[in-house]
């Protein structure tokens, strides 16, 4: 059985997201009152400054499922944050961005990031930064279905389309679309290879109605290539899962994967890298993350036993060549999804709890 409904609508409220600067302090970013709340840590997280509102003014900020607002750092500091506005109708939003140029002290003003204005699904948005600092912003959007179901088209889905800065974020470039025909509510996962180059990852309908997943190169100038099937499951469903991969890239280049399948009637979280598929956990496993920092691997989990959720963890000091498993922490209510970040060569789980608040775990593997 899954955690009571009570725990999993408290759960959608506690959508954290994190990461270091480039001195080490650790940022969350979450939804407020009035948008999104920062607050930063410098013993990474023993203790926290007090809670500081980011936006100007009161925006309704999208904190359900696998949105949140996106924290990340430019190469000299700057802080950046993109969040999609939740309109008045259901299901639509603007992909906003927002970027402190003085430790997080003060913000601009917030700016709607695609060129589409219609009142419509432009929604989970991602945030990469490059190591030339350019800015990529990826999101799922519903302006082709709608164009489809004008002229009496078939279409399965939305699309994804990014637009990237080269300022700085001062100012972002034009809608470019991704792929046609993606799940409307599965997050979309980026991650920057060695090489500089930033790759999506994202959950397609295959023909007819295959929800596996999909991979490709986003250049920040011209078109992408075809992109290339990332998954084989087969899972046929008529439905958005609301579970989204996740992307790494070891210091080989290699790339490691994470997703949910629930094909042939068991459902459960996936991962595969250096030449393998293994399952993570049972079949209450979900909401796996993957990172990577030189050959350190790390994939976690929230998993619930029937009396507590525990983020579980598959650790890799050899590029997911050998794993050790580890319990990192459990929480009797609700809580919001695992989150991995890095520091360095370090891997941290950042996990936020309606009991505990906000904990903070270095990864420790074990060859």
């Amino acid at each position: 059985m899954n955690l009571p409904l009570l725990a999993v609508l408290a759960a959608s409220t506690l959508g954290t997201s994190g990461a270091f600067d480039q001195q080490g302090r650790l940022w969350v970013a979450r939804t407020g009152d009035n948008g999104i709340v920062l607050q930063s840590s410098a013993d990474e997280g023993r203790t926290w400054t007090a809670p500081r509102q980011a936006l100007p003014k009161p925006e309704a900020v999208e904190a359900n499922g696998e949105a949140r607002p996106k924290i990340a750092f430019g190469p000299q500091g700057q802080l950046y944050l993109s969040y999609t506005q939740a309109l008045a109708k259901h299901h639509t939003g603007n992909i906003r961005f927002t970027r402190s140029l003085d430790g997080g002290e003060t913000f601009s003003a917030p700016a709607t990031v695609q060129r589409d204005r219609a009142p419509i699904g432009h929604r989970f948005d991602d945030i990469q930064v490059d190591p030339q600092g350019r800015i990529f912003l990826t999101w799922l959007d519903q302006r082709d279905n709608d164009a489809a179901q004008a002229a009496q088209r078939p279409y399965r889905g939305i699309a994804i389309y990014y637009a990237v800065s080269t300022d700085g974020g001062a100012s972002f470039g034009e809608d470019v679309k991704l792929a046609d025909h993606t799940c409307e509510c599965c997050r979309i996962a980026t991650a920057v290879a060695p090489d500089g180059r930033v790759a999506a990852m994202w959950r397609q309908i295959f023909v007819p109605n295959v929800r596996d997943h999909a991979v490709a190169w986003l250049p920040a100038n011209g078109r992408p290539a075809a992109p290339a099937r990332a998954t084989e499951d087969g899972w046929k469903i008529d439905a958005c899962p609301h579970h989204g991969p996740s992307l790494a890239f070891d210091g080989k280049g290699r790339r490691h994967q994470a997703w949910f399948s629930a094909a042939g009637d068991e459902g459960g979280v996936f991962y595969s890298g250096n030449g393998q598929i293994m399952r993570l956990g049972g079949p209450q496993a979900e909401h796996a993350e993957v990172a990577a920092a030189g050959q350190h691997v790390a994939v976690v989990w929230k998993e619930f036993d029937g009396t507590a959720t525990g983020i579980n963890a598959q650790l890799s000091a050899d590029g997911g060549a050998t794993w050790s498993k580890t319990t990192i922490a459990t929480t009797q209510g609700a809580s919001d999804h695992p989150h991995l970040m890095r520091r360095g060569a370090e891997l941290w789980l950042l996990w936020r709890t309606a009991d505990d608040g906000i904990i903070v775990r270095k990864l420790e593997d074990r060859p």
